[in-house]
Parts: C-alpha cells; sequence; structure tokens
C-alpha cells in the first residue's frame, strides 16, 4: 500500500502502490494505511532523525478520488459531512509531520488525488502532456472536500481561486505551473527526485502559511473592499450566465467569502457544510449520473459493435476548407494525427490552413500548448486541390456546402484514390446517408460523421449508419472520434439523426409560443433561465428558419398522412414566405443585426404576432420548452434513432446544450418522477395537442437499468 524508505540525509520517500488497482484511488484504505505511517514520521521528528518527506506513485497515475459511486447514492448529510472531515484530518495530519513535505507528481492527479497534493509543501510534476491537474469537482455540481478551496485561497487569493475552481479546467502540467497550483517542472522520474530532494536539504520551515503566525491571504479577504467587490461582480455575472441553475460555482463563491473571513480550520468546517449540502442537491445526483455513469457506458464502447480490433488513422483527409472542415482538422492535428485539407483551389485550401494556424498560435499564447507541439502540427498538414493526395489516409471526410449533389461528387472524385480499408465520412446535417451512399463504391464504408459547429470545440459527433454501411465501419468510426477526444453517439439513418430533431421541438415549441400571442422577450428568458444556452427563437435565426421548417417537412414525410402538422409551421412560413426574414445569414429573422452582427428582438415582431393579454404561467412556458425535447427524445428511443440512455443524455446535453444540471433528456425523467411527467403530458397534450403524448417507452426508460433498454 505505501512503501516507506528514508536515505542517509534523513529524507523518507512514500510511495503509494494500492494493491490488485492499476491507480491508486482515495479512500479509506489510503487514510488507514497512512495513520501508522504519519505516526511514524512524527516519531522521527521528535528524535531528530526526519529532514523532509517526499510523496510519490507507484503507478501510471499519482493519485485519483475514487467517490463518485457512493457520492450518487449517498443520502445521510451527517454522514456525507463526517466523511469529509475525516478527509480534512488525514490532509492536515499530513501536512503536519514537523517537516515539509514535496508532492512528486509522477502521473495525473485530479479531485481528491490534487488535494492530497495541495496538502504538501511543494508541488513537482512530470512534464507529460499525458498527465492531467486539478479540481473539476464544478463540472460535476460540487465542490472540493477535502480543503481544497481553503487551500487554493490561502496560496493564491481569492480571485485566481475561484477562476480555478470555477472553470473545473484538468491542466497540463506546463499550464498548471502558470497558474500556480504546481511550483515545479522535472524532465524525468529521477530530475523530479532529485528536485524533490534538493528542496527538502534547502527547506526547514515546515508550517503552512495558514498556521504561521501573522501570515495573510494574499490580496487580502472579503473583509476588503477590492475583494468583496470583486465577489459581488463574481455573482452578478454567474447569475446572469447560469441563472444559478449550477450551484456548484455560487457554493465556492460563499466558501471563500466565509472562509477568507475565519480561521483555516473553521473556514474547512465551513467547505465542508457546503459540500454536504452539494452532494445531496439533484443538480450534483444528476451531473454525476451524466458526466460519469453515462461518459462511463459510452467511454468503454457499450454501444460499439463488438469483435473488431481498435482503429486509429495516422492520415485523415478533409474536404472542404471552410470553418466545419478547417474545425475537423485542428482536432486531428491536435492528437497527433496528419491532415490532407482539400479545396476546389489550392489559395481556399490555403486558407483554411491558415485559419488553422492563427488557432494554432492563440493555443500557445494561451499556454495550453507547448511550442514544440504547435510547429509538428503546422508541419503536419497539406494543403491541395487534387484527391490524389488523399491515396495515403485512412479516413476522408467531406464537409462540404449541404448539397446532395456536390457531396456526391466529392464522394465520387476522392474514393478512386482510397485503398481498400479505409474509411468514408460525410459531415451532413440533413440529408439522409443512405441517399449519400448511392454515389459511393462502397457503401459498406460510408458513415455520416456528424460534426457540430464550431468542429474544434463541440465534444460530440454523431455516428450515422446508413442502410449498407458495416458493423465494421461503425466501429472503426467510434475509435476515430475517441481517438480525437470527442464523444461519440450512434444514431439511425432518420431525418434529423438525434440532436437536430430534438433540437428542433425547442424551437417550434418557442414559435408556438410566440403565434399563441406570448411577448417574444419572455419566451427567450424563460428558455435561458431553464438552463438552454440560447432562446428558442434565437436559435431558430442561427439554424435559419428554413431549415427549421425543413426538418418538420421531413417528419411529416417520413410518418405520412397519420402525422399531426406542427402549429409553429403556421408561423415559419409567415416568416419566410410573406415576411422575407429567413434568418440571421440574411440579417433578418426573429431578430434585427447591426452591422456588427450584434442582435436585438425585431421590434415589429409583436405587430406581426400581437402579444395577447395572457396571464403567462412562467413555469407552464418553462415546462413546455423542456418537456418538447424529453418526449421527442423518449420516441428516438422508441424508435431506435438513438440506442442508449447514456447517449441521449450526453447527447442532449454537448449536442444542443440542453441543462446539464438536468443530467440529460432522459435524466430529466427520472429527476421529475415518472408518475408526476406522465401527469404533467397528459395536461399538455389535452391543453396543447398530440405532439406532448407520452411515448409507450416512456416507463421503461425512466425506471429500467440503462444494460435494460
Amino acid at each position: 500500500m505505501i512503501h516507506y524508505k528514508k536515505d542517509t540525509d534523513n529524507i523518507a520517500t512514500l510511495t503509494l502502490d494500492m494493491a490488485g488497482v492499476s491507480a491508486n484511488i482515495i479512500n479509506h484504505r489510503i487514510w488507514e494505511a497512512f495513520v501508522p505511517v504519519l505516526d511514524h514520521l512524527k516519531q522521527e521528528k521528535k528524535r531528530g532523525q526526519l529532514r523532509g518527506v517526499i510523496l510519490t506513485s507507484a503507478k501510471k497515475t499519482f493519485l485519483s478520488g475514487g467517490a463518485l459511486d457512493y457520492l450518487y447514492q449517498a443520502r445521510d448529510a451527517s454522514e456525507i459531512f463526517e466523511s469529509a472531515e475525516r478527509l480534512k484530518q488525514f490532509l492536515r495530519d499530513l501536512e503536519h509531520p514537523g517537516v515539509p513535505v514535496v508532492a512528486a507528481i509522477n502521473g495525473s492527479a485530479i479531485g481528491v488525488g490534487f488535494e492530497v497534493a495541495l496538502a504538501c509543501h511543494r508541488r513537482i510534476a512530470l512534464r507529460d502532456d499525458r498527465l492531467r491537474l486539478g479540481l473539476p469537482e464544478a463540472e460535476m455540481g460540487l465542490i472540493p472536500g477535502g480543503g481544497g478551496i481553503i487551500r487554493l485561497m490561502w496560496l493564491l487569493g481569492v480571485a485566481k481561486a475561484y477562476e480555478i475552481l470555477a472553470d473545473g479546467r484538468r491542466y497540463l502540467p506546463h499550464e498548471a505551473l502558470q497558474k500556480g497550483i504546481i511550483d515545479d517542472l522535472a524532465d524525468s522520474p529521477k530530475e523530479m527526485l532529485l528536485k524533490a530532494k534538493s528542496w527538502l536539504l534547502e527547506t526547514s520551515e515546515g508550517r503552512r502559511p495558514w498556521d504561521r503566525p501573522g501570515a495573510t491571504i494574499p490580496g487580502g479577504t472579503a473583509h476588503d473592499l477590492v475583494i468583496a467587490q470583486h465577489l459581488r461582480e463574481q455573482s452578478a455575472r454567474l447569475a446572469a450566465q447560469t441563472h444559478f441553475i449550477y450551484p456548484a460555482q455560487r457554493a465556492i463563491l460563499q466558501v471563500l467569502s466565509e472562509g477568507s473571513k475565519v480561521d483555516f480550520n473553521t473556514a474547512c468546517r465551513i467547505e465542508s457544510r457546503y459540500y454536504t449540502e452539494l452532494v445531496l442537491s439533484r443538480e450534483c445526483k444528476n451531473m454525476i449520473k451524466a458526466f460519469w455513469f453515462d461518459a462511463n457506458f459510452i467511454r468503454t464502447g457499450k454501444n460499439r459493435p463488438r469483435g473488431f480490433g481498435k482503429f486509429r488513422p495516422r492520415q485523415v483527409g478533409i474536404i472542404g476548407a471552410g470553418l466545419m472542415g478547417s474545425g475537423i482538422a485542428l482536432s486531428c492535428l491536435r492528437q497527433g494525427m496528419k491532415v490532407v485539407l482539400k479545396d476546389v483551389s489550392k489559395p481556399i485550401a490555403d486558407r483554411g490552413r491558415e485559419w488553422v494556424t492563427q488557432k494554432i498560435n492563440a493555443l500557445v499564447e494561451n499556454a495550453e500548448l507547448q511550442a514544440s507541439q504547435a510547429e509538428k502540427m503546422r508541419k503536419n498538414i497539406q494543403t491541395t486541390d487534387d484527391s490524389s493526395a488523399f491515396e495515403t489516409c485512412d479516413l476522408v471526410i467531406e464537409a462540404v456546402f449541404e448539397n446532395q449533389a456536390v457531396k456526391q461528387k466529392v464522394t465520387r472524385e476522392a474514393e478512386q484514390y482510397l485503398d481498400e480499408y479505409a474509411l468514408f465520412g460525410t459531415n451532413t446535417i440533413s440529408i439522409p446517408i443512405t441517399k449519400l451512399a448511392a454515389a459511393s463504391i462502397r457503401p459498406a464504408h460510408y458513415v455520416g460523421l456528424h460534426f457540430f459547429h464550431p468542429a474544434e470545440e463541440v465534444p460530440l459527433v454523431e455516428i450515422v449508419r446508413g442502410a449498407l454501411t458495416s458493423d465494421e465501419t461503425i466501429a472503426r468510426a467510434f475509435d476515430f472520434v475517441q481517438a480525437i477526444q470527442k464523444t461519440p453517439i450512434i444514431v439511425k439513418d432518420d431525418w434529423g439523426f438525434f440532436a437536430a430533431r430534438v433540437q428542433n421541438t425547442y424551437i417550434l415549441e418557442g414559435i408556438t409560443l410566440l403565434q399563441e400571442g406570448y411577448p417574444p422577450a419572455l419566451i427567450e428568458n424563460l428558455g435561458r433561465q431553464a438552463g438552454m444556452p440560447k432562446g428558442a427563437l434565437e436559435l431558430a435565426d442561427d439554424l435559419g428558419l428554413d431549415l427549421v421548417l425543413h426538418y418538420e417537412q421531413q417528419a411529416a414525410e417520413h410518418y405520412g398522412p397519420k402525422y399531426i402538422q406542427h402549429p409553429a409551421v403556421q408561423a415559419l412560413t409567415k416568416m419566410l414566405t410573406t415576411l422575407e426574414r429567413p434568418g440571421r445569414a440574411k440579417r433578418a429573422g426573429f431578430y434585427q443585426y447591426d452591422s456588427a452582427g450584434q442582435r436585438t428582438l425585431w421590434p415589429e415582431l409583436t405587430a406581426h404576432f400581437p402579444s395577447q393579454n395572457i396571464r403567462a404561467n412562467d413555469q407552464e412556458v418553462t415546462d413546455r420548452l423542456l418537456f418538447a425535447q424529453v418526449i421527442e427524445a423518449v420516441w428516438c428511443m422508441q424508435e431506435e434513432v438513438i440506442f442508449s440512455i447514456a447517449a441521449a443524455n450526453l447527447g442532449s446535453i454537448y449536442g444542443w446544450g440542453f441543462p446539464a444540471a438536468k443530467g440529460g433528456v432522459i435524466q430529466y425523467i427520472r429527476d421529475y418522477g415518472l408518475a408526476k411527467f406522465q401527469h404533467r403530458c397528459n395536461h399538455f397534450q389535452q391543453a396543447y395537442g398530440q405532439r406532448f403524448r407520452a411515448p409507450k417507452l416512456l416507463p421503461k426508460v425512466a425506471t429500467e437499468p440503462e444494460a435494460s433498454i
């Protein structure tokens, strides 16, 4: 468990090595194993036989947090609080042997694992881009529970600590050094241990800043006017951005504000209280479900066809050097792949490469990329106007204009140069894959790869299976998406696929509310307050009203005579034909746009869609906007458009911004309660129409475990 070794300079090295597991995980076993070790260190110090301590790991990771399963199930407030307090006491004991302690971080240290490193007097990490360091608890709706907020505050000050904690980023080693959460880097494990020992031989102070008389928090406390003002501004910004539906960031502000005014130990108890409240919150449970359980379900390939070896392309061809194609190129380059970027002319392709280069340079300036890595990425992209350059590519992706004839033309041109194993992927948002594959000489190798704009940022790709797409092609496409660090969800070749189809119901419901006489500002504000990134009318403008209507027309064609037209069609038709306002691309939609592209609601909107004297029920409007999406997602599962709850949840969060605090479209039902949800559906169906009818699969997806669906 813990290997103890002391050298002739009286420096003890503690090496973490949990038996029977691939990674060291912080849990009660670690705490129990440390008790006699820490007692021994204190005795050594009393005898004058201890100069310092180095803490490191025998595993590829330094230390990982491992309590999410427990936290998801936890319901007892006193038990959660006491668990947090025990962890804090363990870390206090670690930083109190009377001599300085160095964390020699030879692998990733995330969450509680990094809190252990923070409890050491100095942190030295390997200069290895496979390492990740930080406190990402906020992305799970949590905060650190071992004193991490308070230690960061004392080390960096209130403002910098909030930035790191609220962001929840996992930092590369050089980024962590720049942020000040580690103190040094080493190029090898040997150098790291030598640096640790050298520092210990030069340092005798064994007390942390918060334990030294007269020490103060850098920059001041919430008693100080500047810090108090900063906290107020952050709170206002948080309210504007998230409407406080994500309680973790607000809790971080509260802990920093209250904790900065009291002594270290009291501040830690304050942290434990907020931590306990968050663990019990619905938002935390929902986010753990999505970002831990659902993410692991997909990451471990539960939906990937079995029986096929791992595929990782070395070179990717991309047709189309616009924003989408260039964004895909950047995603591939960041993972060490070579890219061939093609367009109709070399100068146009070169413009795409220039855009990629600018993005790479920005990553270097922001310390997200090292100069040596950036140089390699620049060398790994070549441009062309000749399809023969794809001869050495393992995968080619077309990202050209959304036109069937154009897409089929570039497919035929490229495929004649591909070998028998190469894949061809199409990035389409609305054209059936099976139709596009009709132009392919190898339809079994043809697959939909639907990236979302901006492709270099959105962490989701829909893998669309055409009628003739083989299982092996789906498996290889799945591996490619994971290789570029994105989340793959496999969907059926059906109208709108999954993300666009469900997102469209949000837009259509917003337009229907406008048509019913609800004020447009109310519709937009309630959509954002529910947690959606944009209002329904704003999103309609961004997509283009013609595409919104096109999806609805595809639905009508798919279902035939039994289909009931959505009431929003009347308003869409009026906007497109009578008013000639098709959306943002033409600077005229539900919004108006100035020369800089800034938008405001079109002032004449209420003249064409008069606001009625409706006594607006805000909850009713909010529920309609969310229920429309959730019900459509269940229909997608019933019709086997999407094949797992995990994919539906993460697809909704990453694909169009369904509120992460709700855990995704299917978790929303489980959180809401099945009986209550069905009752609400019945109410909406009677009041507003058949589009709110609950699918037969609803009880199953709402109650049965993932494996049963």
